[in-house]
């Protein structure tokens, strides 16, 4: 019993011998949102800087409770605006051509993952206007907030500009 005990825990060890090795050796090292187009990336980063400059000038750092009888209607006024970038942004992306089948399939998933985001930052602004001041409240996909989802595809891209804006954030 005890030979074959020594003979099961050496088997496991080079069972998870063998696993580092592949893992760490001839296991693909290219992230799953990974879209492997420079060029691709490129254009998109520089689309999603100008989108992210437009937002920036939008700021309004007014307390709505200071900001009088109005403020959830500016309120959403500016995040409407903001919004209307975040769309400009996906569309001006869509029309980019892909250069490889993966990036192919992943980008238009991506892309639609940002319009339903960008719809719920319009259905937000639809109860500031109607006087609810409640929290920002995002798609989930998976389990994951859609926002979240967004950023991990910029960031495994590399396209910092990209990531979602966290402006309606608490």
């Amino acid at each position: 019993m005890k030979l074959l005990g020594r003979v099961a825990i050496a088997v496991l060890m080079l069972a998870i011998l063998a696993m580092w090795v592949y893992g760490l050796f001839f296991a693909s090292k290219e992230g799953v949102n990974s879209v492997n187009d420079s060029e691709w990336k490129r254009k998109s980063e520089a689309i999603c800087a100008s989108a992210k400059q437009e937002r920036n000038k939008l700021v309004d750092l007014s307390l709505v409770k200071d900001a009088g009888p109005d403020a959830l209607v500016k309120r959403a006024a500016i995040v409407d605006k903001a919004t209307a970038t975040l769309a400009a942004m996906v569309e001006q992306i869509a029309a980019l051509p892909v250069a490889n089948a993966k990036g192919a399939a992943i980008v238009p998933m991506w892309l639609a993952d940002y319009r339903i985001h960008i719809a719920d930052r319009y259905d937000y602004t639809a109860l500031l206007r109607s006087g609810v001041n409640e929290p920002f409240a995002e798609s989930v996909s998976d389990g994951i907030p859609l926002s979240e989802k967004l950023a991990t595809f910029a960031t495994e891209n590399v396209l910092p500009s990209c990531k979602p804006p966290n402006d309606l954030s608490v």
